[in-house]
């Protein structure tokens, strides 16, 4: 395993979309311990494949001490709303408030291709929209309160 670089607003890899992951194998494998140590060593709740870097439909998440796996993850169902702040390492040290759903049902396949469904409300809900997010090539500060005054302040798209 090892720690692999977070890519930090600005880079163009950050707004692309991301593609369907095709290939279950040791690679895939590898890139998903590499995505929970880099996690881990960030301190944070969840990682995307694009930011490290890879452009396929990978997330690590780490919610309410349960660690995920969710590869080409689809929401299939959300009801309610919720309004909480958020942050990223792909963005620093800006935190804002975003809407979200409060529950969410995601359906996706493990490492092994295996198909897996999850519920989840309040902070699951809000980490798989942001990191789902993130496989459209979208960051937090784009449905944040003050991110588009965030991101002007900073030239960036």
């Amino acid at each position: 395993m090892a720690v692999r670089k977070v890519l930090k607003l600005g880079e163009e890899i950050l707004r692309k979309k991301s593609k369907k992951v095709v290939d279950f194998d040791e690679n895939l494998w590898s890139l998903l311990d590499d995505m929970r140590e880099t996690m881990y060593e960030n301190d944070g709740m969840g990682l995307a494949g694009p930011q490290v870097g890879i452009l396929r439909r990978i997330i690590v998440m780490d919610v309410n001490n349960n660690y995920y796996e969710l590869i080409n993850p689809e929401i299939i169902f959300q009801e309610g709303e919720d309004i909480d702040t958020e942050g990223c390492l792909s963005v620093g040290k800006f935190n804002d408030k975003v809407k979200r759903p409060y529950k969410v049902t995601v359906k996706a396949v493990d490492r092994y291709n295996y198909p897996i469904e999850i519920t989840g409300e309040k902070y699951f809900a809000r980490c798989v929209c942001h990191e789902i997010d993130h496989l459209n090539g979208v960051l937090f500060v784009d449905k944040s309160e003050n991110g588009k005054e965030f991101l002007k302040e900073r030239g960036v798209k």
